[in-house]
C-alpha cells in the first residue's frame, strides 16, 4: 500500500456507494410502481397511469446502475472479476429481467389489443418483481460473507447464495421498494388510484418497517466480531424513517412520506457499505481471504484519471436528471391519458 492510495481508494468505494444509493433510491420507487401494476391498475386506463408515472424517467434511473458497475470495473477489477463469476447467474437473471422491462414500456402502447398489453403488464410485473428480490439478497450476501478463495477467486456455488440472511434481505429489498413506490404513486397521481396507492402504503409500512428492523438487527449480530465504521444514527435512522411513513400518510404529508422512504433505502445502503468497509467482499471461508479496497483496487492513476473526469461529468448528469423531474412534475390522471395516442416510453 503507498501513500495516496488511502484517499483516492476510499473515494472511489464511497463513490460506488453513493451510485448505489442513487439507484436503490430511484429505481427503487420504478420497481414498486411495476410490482403494484396489477394490483393498482383496476383497469386499461388505471394501468396506463400507472406507467406513464414513471415513462419518462425510469431508462434515466437505470444509467445509476451502468455507472455503478462500470465504476467498479474501472476501480476494482478484482471486485468486479469475484463478483460476477460468483454471482452470474442472479445478475444474469436481473438483467434478463431489466431488459423485458424495458421492452415492456416501449411496446405496451404500440397494439390497441387487451391481449397485448395484459402480456406486456405482465413482463412490467416480472421485471420489477426480479430485479427488487435479487438485489436484496445479492447485497446481503456481500455484507454476510461469501466463499472467496486465496486467490481472490470465488469458490461456492449458487445455492450458497441462498443463505438465511440474504433472504431476508430479498423480502427486506422488495417489501420497501413497493412501499417506496406506492409512496411515490401518491405524489404523481390524482383521485382515486391516488386513494388506492395511499391505503396500499399504510399496509406496507408496518411489514416493511419490522422487515428493515430484522435485517439491520441481524447484520450489526451477523459481524465476525471486527469493529467496522457504522455510525450507529445510520442505521437508526434508516429504521425510524421507515417507521414514520405510516404515521405521516394517515396524516396525509405524502411529500414526507416519500422523503422518508428514501432517506430509509439510502441509510440501509449506507451502513452495508459501510459495514464492509475495508473489505468489498469479506471472504466467508477466512478474513484472510477477504477482497479490500486495497487488493482489488487499479492503479493509482487510474483512480486519478476516473477521479478528474468524474469531478467534470457528474455534475452535468445530476443537473440534467434534476431538469427531467422537473418537467415531468405534474400529477397524472384519467383524464391525462384518455382518448391520447401512446408514444415512445409511455402507455
Amino acid at each position: 500500500m503507498q501513500e495516496g492510495y488511502l484517499n483516492l481508494e476510499t473515494l472511489w468505494f464511497a463513490l460506488i456507494a453513493v451510485l448505489w444509493i442513487g439507484y436503490f433510491f430511484l429505481e427503487g420507487f420504478d420497481f414498486g410502481v411495476g410490482i403494484l401494476l396489477p394490483y393498482l391498475g383496476k383497469d386499461d386506463t388505471d394501468r396506463r397511469i400507472l406507467v406513464n408515472t414513471i415513462g419518462p424517467v425510469w431508462d434515466g434511473n437505470e444509467v445509476w446502475l451502468i455507472v455503478a458497475g462500470g465504476a467498479t470495473f474501472a476501480a476494482f477489477p478484482e471486485w468486479y472479476a469475484t463478483l460476477f463469476s460468483g454471482f452470474y447467474l442472479a445478475l444474469f437473471l436481473i438483467l434478463a429481467a431489466l431488459i423485458f422491462r424495458g421492452v415492456a414500456f416501449e411496446f405496451r402502447g404500440k397494439v390497441d389489443r387487451p391481449q397485448w398489453r395484459a402480456r406486456w403488464d405482465l413482463a412490467i410485473f416480472w421485471g420489477s418483481i426480479v430485479p427488487a428480490i435479487l438485489w436484496g439478497v445479492a447485497f446481503g450476501n456481500i455484507v454476510h460473507g461469501t466463499p472467496i478463495g486465496p486467490d481472490g477467486e470465488w469458490a461456492g456455488n449458487f445455492l450458497d447464495l441462498l443463505n438465511p440472511f440474504a433472504l431476508l434481505g430479498g423480502l427486506m429489498s422488495v417489501l420497501l421498494f413497493t412501499l417506496h413506490g406506492a409512496v411515490f404513486l401518491s405524489l404523481k397521481t390524482k383521485g382515486e388510484i391516488r386513494d388506492r396507492a395511499r391505503r396500499t402504503a399504510e399496509l406496507l409500512a408496518w411489514p416493511a418497517t419490522a422487515i428493515v428492523l430484522a435485517f439491520l438487527a441481524w447484520m450489526y449480530f451477523d459481524a465476525r466480531g471486527e469493529e467496522h465504521i457504522v455510525p450507529g444514527i445510520v442505521p437508526v435512522l434508516a429504521f425510524v424513517s421507515v417507521a414514520a411513513v405510516e404515521w405521516l400518510l394517515r396524516e396525509k404529508w405524502d411529500g414526507w412520506a416519500f422523503a422518508l422512504t428514501g432517506l430509509a433505502i439510502a441509510g440501509i445502503t449506507a451502513t452495508i457499505f459501510l459495514r464492509l468497509y475495508p473489505a468489498v467482499m469479506p471472504s466467508s471461508i477466512d478474513p484472510a481471504f477477504d477482497l479490500t479496497i486495497w487488493n482489488a483496487a487499479s492503479t493509482h492513476y487510474t483512480l486519478k484519471v476516473m477521479t478528474i473526469v468524474a469531478a467534470i461529468f457528474t455534475p452535468l448528469v445530476l443537473a440534467y436528471q434534476a431538469w427531467t423531474y422537473w418537467v415531468f412534475r405534474q400529477r397524472i390522471g384519467r383524464e391525462d391519458v384518455e382518448g391520447r395516442t401512446p408514444v415512445t416510453g409511455t402507455a
